[in-house]
């Protein structure tokens, strides 16, 4: 079930606190662009700087009004083990379809500490998990022989990855199986992602441009790389400027130009540069979005 364009869901903000009433308009608006699931509170729903309280709140309120339809993977990770279970309990006891689990930050464990935790997340419920594995925010980088690992374990069902090494998809087939699901976490190469083996994305552009990344990962899925390239070509200058800074930052700048929400982020995150600002404008005319 777990296929196709999936946003990183942002998490709206209104006068600093949560605005709810649009995260539900969002979902809305989401499931009948085609999206293929949702990720609430990942880091681009700016999970670092939200209590625990609003964490669940947000996941708790897109499992109601998802009701079922699309898949729900809610950010659920920490580097604090008993922080994840307790984030993960809470997801599978609001009805969440699995739990995105980074690799622990900032701790630096080893390859057999990454099994330690995943194994013992695994064990502390139910819930589906699919690991996030981004080296570029963790600084750990679980290797394919330690997916594999864990890969054996009945509810770790696949992973996100952004690496932005494509030889990781075949490495992971070899280690994991062609059952172990792999989607990818980077929109700029998310074609290339899919032809080595992939089948969708944990998207930040989809954010904002939900039909395209839905009709592009539909073709890809359908064999017709063709039809992904042109639709590529079109993204790809938005891919490149919504990332220019901090993604989720650009992500909410163009949602707000579409009138979909605010810009407001929390604190370390600022709003965009001018310079941004008009590059996000320029890439939104160019896919046809302004």
């Amino acid at each position: 079930m777990i296929n196709g364009s999936i946003p990183a869901l942002v998490t709206p903000f209104k006068n600093g606190e949560l605005d709810l009433d649009t995260l539900k308009k969002l979902v809305e608006w989401h499931i009948e662009q085609g999206t293929s699931g949702l990720v609430p509170v990942g880091t681009t729903g700016e999970s670092p700087t939200l209590s625990h309280d609003e964490h669940k709140l947000v996941v708790e309120t897109v499992v109601k009004v998802v009701a079922g339809r699309i898949p729900v993977i809610a950010g659920a990770g920490s580097n604090n083990t008993a922080e994840a279970m307790g984030l993960m309990q809470h997801a599978h006891s609001v009805g969440a379809d699995a739990a995105l689990i980074v690799t622990p930050y900032y701790n630096k464990p080893t390859q057999a500490g990454l099994i330690a935790h995943f194994t013992a997340l695994h064990d502390c419920c139910d819930l589906p998990i699919v690991i996030y594995n981004i080296p570029g925010r963790s600084v750990v980088d679980m290797t394919p022989a330690t997916m594999g690992t864990l890969a054996k374990l009945p509810r770790i069902i696949g992973v996100k990855d952004a690496t932005g090494d494509l030889s990781r998809v075949p490495q992971t087939r070899i280690t994991c199986g062609t059952d172990f699901l792999q989607v990818s976490g980077e929109d700029a190469t998310a074609l290339g992602f899919n032809a080595h083996g992939g089948t969708g994305c944990i998207s930040v552009t989809a954010n904002v441009a939900p039909k395209l990344c839905a009709q592009m990962q539909a073709a890809c899925l359908a064999g017709d790389y063709k039809t992904a390239l042109d639709i590529t070509d079109k993204l790809m200058p938005l891919h490149i400027a919504i990332f220019a800074e901090p993604g989720v930052c650009g992500a909410k700048y163009a949602m707000s130009l579409l009138g979909l929400c605010s810009d407001e982020v929390r604190l370390p995150l600022l709003p965009l540069g001018d310079a941004t600002k008009t590059a996000i404008k320029s890439a939104m005319e160019h896919a046809g979005l302004l």
